[in-house]
């Protein structure tokens, strides 16, 4: 199934006049797929490194000055294009500190947008319609610039891609309520002019989208009724239309019919991923009501809603994607979410792909073809009952419960109930079959005992997290309630199960996790998996040997006491060196770290809270709501089990469910940079404050000395494969 992932705030939004609009104007790849050229509504184009949040360079027109399209990246020349009030060409390098000095040119007709693809040089679409490749245009700026669009005619959208060394430019108008689709050629010159179908009196399309597939352009487009529109327009070379012809209709086929709620759609977009993936942005989520800040993903060859996550803030209707990336402006930030969309089947988009590990293996069912199945049919057999007629017999002999029946029971039914009826209604059907239904039956049971004090159904609750059918963004307060009633298996179960839990959740249940008292974390029955860990860890002996990860189990190597090596060579020596050894095991034992500092339940706790998925610029924020004494515990717990993966190296068991040590530290560095301060003014917080430094001391130190060794191991990656030589070779190995 389709995926969104915890994303990052690229930057903030400006102060814009208009609060319909967000700011910025438009997003360009620049030379790779980790660089994006953003440009905002007013006077400035800033270029991002996307990895590092971080801007690389800005660049600002005069006051007074405006820049009226997007700037681009020609990766021909390496610079930069944009336009400023809409007539001046202005080109420039990334060295360059200052727009008024770098290259301008102004043209004769005011340019509606420049395009550029990886590869190809740049395009000019000019507002009357005609399009330019930019060093043609440069090469007489003020050259004349034919009409192609009528009056009274507007450019609303326009794309370009480049494929096969020819260049297509796509836009759409608007002339009077009328919608048309151009379609230019260039390199041979040609135009094709197309008519949209009218929709409703009144309704245009919101947004358009545009991918190149097999010589043919799939156009995608919005209406505010929520009606997705998909049309296909040959990208093969026709010959140039007479102006005056009448244009072709554009057939289109309705592609999806998004859930609008009350009224209709304002600001939104629909953006192409692939063949079978749109991502929306601006529509109302189907189990959340009628909101609209949603960025969902939806499969079309089955009509499923695949991934959604709320935005914060008001959504502006725009929308950008570039390599696994969606760029969307929302309240006062521009985000970047990742997002993964793997090959479309049937089988994902019901989720009823089960991953590898996570059940035992079953032999592989046999997959007739439909020769067997027409025979079967001829000649049916009289000792082999099939799976569907026993299916059949047993729905006969049963009347089943529709899922509607059961939501109608959940809102006034005993708890008891409730809970049978729902679980048998698991039972009987293929849960993944079911899966717009878990979401709802699941929201249904949870509005419930909201608003019921008494009313709780922990068993039900945890099978339908079980189907795996369920993530936040379906039911969003499903892990809060779990909260609310003490329910930590639950807990467990949502953190284990949920791939988009926001890092405000993440937090509260942290401040619960920690606070629990020990006792009654104990009384809690967990995932046998992970408490199998805990168990584990806490029963290995604290003084084994060894060193890992570039730390010392005889903690703090640089701070401990030199032993002599009895350098006289004498068996005096050895007895000294074993009594040192036996003295340094028994102060480990005593050292700090080395106990466990909360229980073994509240431990497990605590580790779904590790390895939950986040962001720290979302995370950091509410982490600082801990107070000092919940941050020196959970530090002390991890630095319990930072010591114990330092002794080692088989501590992280495979095949149970354990946090890893870059989570152990990064998790110790989140917390320092969110409580530094007050940990630093708190007196019983002295020792463990130096005790992680040098457990950072010890990482950067390892580091270190892998990065001696990797231009060795570089080597040996590029040295071919030998040919099989037999039982044995010799071989001698030159690095340098």
């Amino acid at each position: 199934m389709a995926a969104l992932y915890e994303g990052c705030t690229l930057c903030g939004l400006i102060n814009c006049p208009n609060v319909t609009h967000s700011g910025i104007q438009g997003i360009e790849l620049e030379k790779d797929r980790d660089h994006v050229v953003v440009t905002d509504s007013t006077r400035s184009v800033t270029l991002f490194k996307v990895s590092d949040q971080k801007p690389l360079g800005s660049w600002t027109v005069k006051q007074g000055q405006t820049l009226t399209c997007p700037a681009v990246y020609n990766s021909q020349t390496k610079e930069y294009v944009a336009v400023s009030d809409n007539k001046v060409l202005r080109i420039w390098k990334e060295e360059d500190i200052l727009l008024d000095k770098a290259f301008k040119a102004t043209v004769s007709s005011d340019i509606w947008r420049v395009h550029s693809a990886p590869g190809g040089e740049p395009v000019v679409l000019f507002q009357t319609g005609a399009v330019r490749l930019l060093d043609s245009l440069l090469s007489a700026p003020q050259q004349h610039v034919e009409e192609v669009l009528a009056r009274e005619e507007a450019i609303r959208w326009s794309a370009h891609f480049m494929a096969e060394a020819q260049h297509f430019v796509i836009f759409s108008t608007e002339q009077r309520g009328d919608h048309f689709l151009y379609l230019q050629r260039l390199n041979p010159n040609t135009l094709q002019r197309y008519r949209l179908e009218r929709e409703e009196p009144g309704l245009s399309p919101l947004s358009f989208s545009a991918t190149y597939t097999d010589k043919h352009i799939r156009l995608l487009y919005l209406y505010p009724d929520g009606q997705v529109y998909q049309s296909l327009v040959s990208a093969r070379g026709q010959a140039a239309e007479d102006p005056g012809a009448p244009a072709l209709p554009l057939p289109r086929s309705l592609l999806l019919k998004l859930p609008v709620g009350e009224g209709l759609l304002g600001e939104a977009s629909v953006l192409a991923l692939d063949e079978a993936h749109i991502a929306v942005v601006g529509v109302p989520h189907p189990s959340a009501g009628a909101g609209t800040d949603f960025l969902c993903i939806w499969n079309t060859n089955f009509q499923t809603l695949q991934a959604g996550k709320e935005m914060a803030g008001k959504i502006y209707g725009q929308l950008w994607s570039y390599s696994g990336k969606l760029f969307i402006p929302h309240g006062k930030a521009l985000s970047v979410i990742p997002y993964e969309c793997p090959k479309s089947s049937l089988a994902s988009a019901l989720g009823k792909l089960k991953q590898a590990g996570t059940e035992e293996s079953k032999a592989p069912a046999c997959v007739p073809s439909w020769n067997t199945v027409l025979q079967e049919k001829i000649q049916p057999s009289r000792t082999v009952e099939t799976r569907k007629a026993k299916m059949s017999r047993k729905s006969q002999s049963a009347p089943a419960v529709t899922v509607d029946q059961v939501l109608e029971l959940i809102k006034t039914a005993p708890a008891e109930e409730v809970q049978r009826e729902v679980e048998g209604l698991l039972s009987k059907a293929d849960t993944q079959d079911m899966q717009p239904s878990v979401g709802q039956l699941a929201s249904c049971l949870v509005s419930r005992s909201l608003a019921d004090p008494t009313f709780y159904t922990a068993s039900t609750l945890a099978q339908l997290v079980h189907t795996q059918c369920l993530c936040h963004s379906v039911c969003p307060d499903l892990l809060l309630l779990a909260l609310e009633r003490k329910d930590y298996f639950l807990c467990q179960l949502c953190l284990q199960l949920f791939p988009d839990v926001p890092e405000a959740v993440t937090c509260a249940c942290l401040k619960t996790f920690i606070s629990v008292p020990d006792g009654d974390a104990e009384m809690v029955s967990l995932e046998p998996d992970s408490v199998s860990f805990m168990e584990t860890l806490v029963a290995r002996g604290c003084g084994q040997a060894g060193m890992q990860n570039g730390f010392s189990p005889a903690l703090f190597e640089e701070d401990s006491s030199d032993v002599p090596s009895g350098g006289g060579g004498g068996g005096g020596g050895g007895g000294d060196t074993s009594k040192a050894r036996a003295r340094d095991q028994e102060e480990t034992l005593n050292q700090p770290g080395q106990t466990c500092p909360v229980g073994l339940h509240k431990a497990v706790l605590l580790n779904e809270i590790l390895q939950t998925a986040y962001s720290d610029t979302y995370l950091l924020p509410h982490l600082k709501d801990l107070s000092s004494q919940q941050v020196i515990l959970f530090l002390q717990y991890l630095q319990y089990l930072y010591l114990k993966y330092s002794q080692d190296d088989s501590t992280q068991t495979h095949g149970l469910r354990s946090p890893t040590l870059p989570q152990v530290m990064d998790w110790v560095c989140l917390l320092l940079d969110a409580h530094f301060t007050v940990l630093v003014m708190t007196p019983e917080s002295k020792g463990l404050l130096l005790n992680l430094h040098k457990f950072v001391k010890s990482q950067v130190k390892i580091f270190s000395e892998l990065g001696k060794i990797e231009s060795s191991l570089q080597e040996l990656r590029k040295m071919k494969v030998k040919k099989d030589v037999g039982q044995y070779s010799i071989e001698v190995i030159e690095l340098f």
